[in-house]
């Protein structure tokens, strides 16, 4: 595939499809749960990271995100949270990714009345973990989930206020619960964008349908990727092989580039 568009991969698949994606040229980015984590074999990881390398694809990583929240009121919270990270940069040291995408855990009806609260915990916590995406010559982007407009995640991208932190924005997610348009979100955020999850729904349950069969407009957030984030890595986020395969069709014609392979290999969360 082109080397901007990555493909979602869940780890515990990875062995089971390597030369598949090897085949297909796809770059993957790898889905570790929490459960993946607690057993993954080093040894393992390490030739699968050096066959991705030899074959000169590009890998992402998507953090686990279930139950976790790095702004947690909770200290307890925090530090699970904390473990499962750390667990993520040591699978990093191996695939050598471009990019770690990790959900930011703030939901407005939880956490409204305690936002600065939250604010607060998820700048301490993150400025603990910025010298080590540098050590890993990485990016950390947090991605939006439930954010209904940008302020709070401008806060804590500016708060951090370095490289090595930026956003993963999802287009599926904004359209789910967004209050503001695409133009407004980009206004905001589009200088700190570096990866942008690709699928679309219908407003109303998170479909990860292809481009175009939903209600998003595809030629604007292109055109604002283009505008404001040039560099951007495009994934895809697709459940089945037959979705897949419309996905790179309409990449083909959003992007105005051949894009080629498939993969067979999705998992089954956002």
């Amino acid at each position: 595939m082109h080397s901007k568009i990555h493909a979602h991969v869940p780890y515990t698949r990875l062995s089971e499809h390597l030369a598949y994606i090897v085949a297909n040229r796809i770059n993957p980015e790898v889905f570790f749960s929490a459960l993946a984590l607690d057993h993954v074999i080093w040894e393992e990881l390490s030739a699968q990271a050096h066959i991705l390398l030899t074959a000169g694809l590009t890998t992402t990583i998507h953090a686990p995100f279930l139950d976790l929240n790095p702004g947690a009121l909770d200290p307890a919270i925090r530090e699970v949270t904390q473990k499962r990270f750390q667990q993520v940069f040591q699978a990093a040291e191996q695939l050598k990714p471009r990019i770690i995408v990790f959900h930011p855990g703030y939901d407005e009806l939880r956490y409204g009345s305690s936002r600065l609260d939250w604010l607060k915990n998820s700048i301490d916590f993150w400025r603990e973990f910025v010298p080590r995406a540098k050590e890993t010559d990485t990016i950390i982007a947090v991605e939006n989930i439930f954010e209904k407009e940008p302020s709070t995640l401008r806060g804590l991208l500016e708060a951090i206020d370095d490289p090595s932190f930026r956003h993963c924005f999802d287009v599926g997610h904004w359209n789910m619960f967004t209050t503001v348009t695409l133009e407004e979100w980009f206004a905001n955020l589009g200088q700190f964008v570096v990866e942008a999850h690709i699928h679309d729904n219908h407003g109303q349950t998170d479909e990860h349908l292809p481009p175009g069969e939903g209600q998003i407009d595809f030629d604007l957030l292109f055109d604002l990727l283009k505008r404001h984030a040039p560099d951007a890595v495009y994934t895809i986020e697709a459940h089945s092989v037959e979705r897949m395969q419309r996905a790179l069709k309409a990449l083909e014609h959003y992007l105005l580039i051949p894009v080629k392979g498939i993969s067979s290999c999705q998992r089954k969360s956002s």
